[in-house]
C-alpha cells in the first residue's frame, strides 16, 4: 500500500467516517466500522502530524456529526456542531497518535511479525485509549460512538461478556489494523492472520449465564408528549400511564416499571400524584417504579427514580446529569457565547449520591436513567451491588424519529450482554425493549405507540469476567497504547 496525495487522504476521511456511522443504527451494518478504521488508517499512511491532525478531523467531523445529528431537534444546530466538533477533534489528536505508530513503529519493530502483529496492538489500543478518555472527559465525558457500540447485533457482540466494552473496541480497532498493516507487506499469504485471528474472536465461546429465575415486568410505553417544549396540562404523562397500566388488572405483576419523567408531578411535593401512585400500585398487587423531577426542602432538584408500593419505598437520583441538557456547566462563560441557548437550560439538576441499585419485591434492581447505561462505571456500581436486572428508563421525546433511541437501544443490548443481565429499556415515546443477558429480544413496543410489554424477564446473579475485572482490562489496553507509542518516539536513531 502506498501513501496517498492529502487531496486524495482527505476524501478517503470523508469516506471512513460515513463508514463508520453506518456501522451505528439506524444502518447497523456492523461490517462496516472494520471498514471505516480500514479506511482511516491508509489515509495516515505516511502522513506528518499536521497532514495526520487534519484527515482525522475531517473523519472525525463527518462520523459525529452525521451520528449525532439527532441532537439538532433538542437545543439546533450550535450545540450539535459544538459536540460534534469538539467530538471530532480529540478523533483527530487519536489519529496524530495512530499515524504515529503507522508510520515509525515498523522502524521501531523492523520484523515482519513486529510489524504486522505489535504495531498493530498499538494501533486498537490507541483508539481505545481516544475512546476511554472521551467517554470520561470533559464534564464526565460522552461515552457514545464507541466502536464497540456498533456490534451489539454482530457475531462478536458475545465476546463483550470476557472483556467489556473497551474491550471489544480493541478487538474491532485490532481486526482492521492486522489486515492493513498485512496488505502492507504485500505478501498475499500473509492475509490469513488477521482472518485466523477474526475467526479466534468468532470462536470464543459465549460465558455462561446462569438464570436465578424471573421476575414479572410490566413495562409501559406512555407515548407521552413529554418533550422539553411540549407543554401539557400538568399530570397528563402521569396519566398516560396509568391508562397503559390499567388494562393489566388482575395479571400476574411483580412490578411495573415506567419510563423517565413518567410522573409529570412531583409525587414527594403533590399529594394528589402521591394518591395516584399508592391506589394504582395497590389495584395492581405490584410496586411502581416510574420517573420524575423531585425536589428538596433546600430548592436542589433531581431527575430520579422512585419505587412506589402504596408510598415511597425507593429513590434513586441520576448520579451523573447530563451537560448542557439537565446542567449548565460554567454557566457564566457559555452565557457569553450563547445567552439563548444556555437559558434553555433554566435548572441545574444536583448529582445524586443514593446507590443504584434498588429492592423492588424482593429483586435487587439497577437502574439507569437515560444516558446512564452508558456510564461504565455505573454498571460495575450495579453489579457490585447485587443487581439481577437493569431498569433503563428514558425519555427519548426530544429526538423525534431519529437514530437516537435505536442507537441507545443497542447500547443497553451490549450492556445486557457485558453484566449478564436483562434490560428493561422503557422509554416515553420508544423504542422500547426488554432484553436477555444474551442481547436477544424478549419483547418491544413499536415506537410513536402507546403500549405495554408483560413478560418474565429472567434474572441472574452471575459476575462476568468483564464485570469482575471492571476497569482493569480498559487500563491494561490503555497502558499499552501509551508504553508501545513511547517506545516508538523515544527509539535512538542509529
Amino acid at each position: 500500500m502506498k501513501k496517498l496525495s492529502l487531496w486524495l487522504a482527505i476524501p478517503l476521511a470523508v469516506v471512513a467516517g460515513l463508514s463508520l456511522q453506518a456501522a451505528f443504527p439506524a444502518t447497523n451494518f456492523w461490517p462496516l466500522a472494520f471498514v471505516g478504521v480500514f479506511l482511516l488508517l491508509w489515509s495516515l499512511l505516511g502522513r506528518g502530524i499536521w497532514s495526520s491532525l487534519l484527515v482525522g478531523t475531517v473523519a472525525g467531523a463527518v462520523f459525529w456529526l452525521s451520528l449525532i445529528n439527532w441532537l439538532t431537534l433538542y437545543l439546533g444546530p450550535v450545540p450539535w456542531l459544538a459536540l460534534g466538533l469538539l467530538q471530532a477533534v480529540f478523533f483527530g489528536l487519536g489519529a496524530v497518535l495512530i499515524g504515529l505508530a503507522i508510520n515509525r513503529g515498523p522502524t521501531r519493530w523492523p520484523t515482519r511479525w513486529g510489524r504486522i502483529g505489535l504495531v498493530s496492538i498499538v494501533i486498537a489500543a490507541l483508539w481505545t485509549l481516544r475512546e476511554s478518555i472521551t467517554s470520561v472527559w470533559p464534564y464526565g465525558g460522552f461515552s457514545w460512538g464507541r466502536l464497540a457500540q456498533s456490534q451489539s447485533e454482530s457475531p462478536i457482540a458475545h465476546d463483550a461478556t470476557w472483556v467489556g466494552t473497551a474491550g471489544l473496541s480493541f478487538i474491532v480497532a485490532l481486526t482492521a489494523a492486522l489486515v492493513f498493516q498485512t496488505l502492507r507487506e504485500r505478501h498475499r499469504p500473509l492475509l490469513v492472520v488477521p482472518i485466523l485471528f477474526f475467526v479466534a474472536v468468532l470462536a470464543v465461546p459465549s460465558f455462561t449465564i446462569e438464570i436465578d429465575g424471573t421476575t414479572n415486568v410490566l413495562a409501559v410505553q406512555g407515548n407521552s408528549k413529554a418533550g422539553l417544549f411540549d407543554h401539557g396540562a400538568p399530570g397528563a404523562i402521569l396519566q398516560d400511564h396509568v391508562s397503559g397500566t390499567l388494562p393489566y388488572e388482575g395479571d400476574n405483576i411483580d412490578m411495573v416499571v415506567w419510563p423517565e419523567n413518567a410522573s409529570d408531578i412531583d409525587p414527594l411535593q403533590s399529594k394528589l400524584a402521591a394518591l395516584t401512585l399508592s391506589t394504582l400500585s395497590e389495584k395492581m398487587g405490584a410496586p411502581i417504579v416510574t420517573g420524575a423531577i423531585t425536589t428538596t426542602d433546600d430548592d436542589q432538584y433531581f431527575n430520579s427514580s422512585l419505587v412506589w408500593n402504596r408510598g415511597l419505598v425507593a429513590q434513586y437520583d441520576k448520579i451523573h446529569p447530563v451537560p448542557f441538557a439537565e446542567y449548565m456547566p460554567n454557566r457564566e462563560l457559555w452565557r457569553t457565547f450563547q445567552p439563548d441557548l444556555v437559558d434553555l437550560v433554566t435548572r441545574d439538576y444536583s448529582f445524586g449520591t443514593r446507590s443504584n441499585v434498588v429492592d423492588i419485591n424482593g429483586v435487587m434492581a439497577g437502574i439507569a436513567i437515560c444516558f446512564d447505561i452508558t456510564d461504565d462505571q455505573q454498571a460495575y456500581q450495579m453489579i457490585d451491588g447485587g443487581a439481577q436486572v437493569i431498569l433503563a428508563q428514558t425519555n427519548n421525546a426530544d429526538f423525534g424519529k431519529t437514530a437516537e433511541n435505536l442507537q441507545q437501544l443497542s447500547i443497553a443490548r451490549l450492556r445486557a450482554i457485558e453484566t449478564g443481565r436483562s434490560v428493561v429499556n422503557i422509554s416515553t415515546v420508544g423504542t422500547s425493549a426488554i432484553i436477555s443477558p444474551t442481547g436477544a429480544t424478549i419483547d418491544s413496543i413499536p415506537a410513536y405507540q402507546p403500549g405495554a410489554m408483560l413478560s418474565a424477564v429472567p434474572l441472574s446473579s452471575t459476575v462476568t469476567p468483564a464485570m469482575a475485572l471492571g476497569r482493569l482490562i480498559e487500563w491494561i489496553i490503555c497502558a499499552i497504547g501509551i508504553v508501545g507509542l513511547l517506545l516508538i518516539l523515544l527509539r535512538r536513531k542509529p
